[in-house]
């Protein structure tokens, strides 16, 4: 029997999953203000497209307007991806999420073939188009070009510039190092929006909302969110969780048969958040700046 020709994984309308969206910005995202300010401009700029366009006749001067992309940039932790799904639920639009592995192939020029699956995809069903870890896809393009790996990471990305012309619908990226991103792309995103660390009026809600009310507690919640939101500055909403997370065990083995949540448990988890913070992962930061032409490689399947 001739040997069997062996299957490229090239990514498909059918592959990739629209998704519902559960929640909405209105209720289910804790922002800081700008942040919220600059969500409520995009929708608006959404909402009152036709008018600008077609009716004030803007589409003279701005004909690849069509589309309205999005980047939203900050630490870890800091609800990029929860809002994105958020925006979608807001806007009535079902949702596609695209990782790095819905893109990675291991044959050459196949990566290239899934952003353009993923911009037709979203283009039918009129979904939003969300891409995680964007600074992989966004990246610079590589000036001093010596090999033919090089020449495979710069027509992804050139594919992804010629999506984004022609694409009329609604595309949102995230990073957490946005300092990577080529020019390019920078220039043809409408709207960067900053995800900062949360201040302290979100931590306050945040503490509101994940100090859920059945927790049994010694002190009166009103003065316990207040006291945690002032000492938790730095902390991003996903890190406030992960403090709660080890702070109930804490309770609980404290005291199993009458279990109560008090300060010093909460104190203990935050100070222990903190010092991960410190400790833990600088490195993998500091080698960031290199890594998005590797990532490139692999996403290419052509790295050593």
């Amino acid at each position: 029997m001739p040997p069997s020709t062996p299957e490229i994984k090239t990514v498909h309308d059918s592959a990739y999953e629209l998704r519902t969206p559960r929640i909405n910005l209105e209720d289910d995202v804790i922002l800081n203000g700008d942040t919220r300010r600059m969500f409520d401009e995009a929708i608006g700029a959404m909402r009152y497209h036709k008018i600008i366009y077609s009716d004030w006749g803007f589409n003279a001067v701005d004909p690849t307007g069509r589309n309205l992309i999005l980047n939203l940039y900050g630490p870890p932790g800091t609800g990029k991806t929860l809002a994105a799904e958020a925006l979608a639920g807001t806007l009535k639009r079902q949702f596609i999420h695209i990782g790095i592995a819905e893109l990675e192939s291991k044959y050459v020029g196949e990566t290239a073939k899934n952003i353009t699956a993923a911009f037709q995809r979203a283009a039918i069903e009129g979904a939003l188009l969300f891409f995680d870890e964007a600074d992989t896809l966004l990246g610079a393009r590589l000036s001093s070009v010596t090999q033919g790996i090089d020449n495979e990471i710069n027509a992804m990305r050139s594919t992804l510039l010629i999506e984004l012309e022609r694409f009329e619908g609604l595309v949102v990226f995230a990073t957490n190092f946005a300092k990577n991103y080529d020019s390019a792309f920078v220039s043809r995103i409408r709207y960067h929006i900053e995800f900062s660390l949360p201040d302290l009026d979100a931590r306050t809600r945040l503490w509101q909302r994940m100090l859920v009310p059945g927790v049994p507690l010694v002190e009166e919640r009103a003065a316990l969110i207040a006291r945690c939101a002032e000492v938790s500055s730095g902390l991003s909403g996903r890190e406030i969780r992960t403090v709660l997370r080890t702070a109930f065990p804490r309770a609980l083995i404290a005291n199993p048969d009458r279990p109560v949540v008090r300060w010093e448990h909460i104190e203990t988890a935050i100070a222990d958040v903190i010092a991960a913070n410190r400790n833990v992962g600088r490195q993998q930061i500091k080698q960031n700046s290199s890594a998005s032409a590797d990532t490139g490689r692999r996403l290419l399947g052509l790295a050593d």
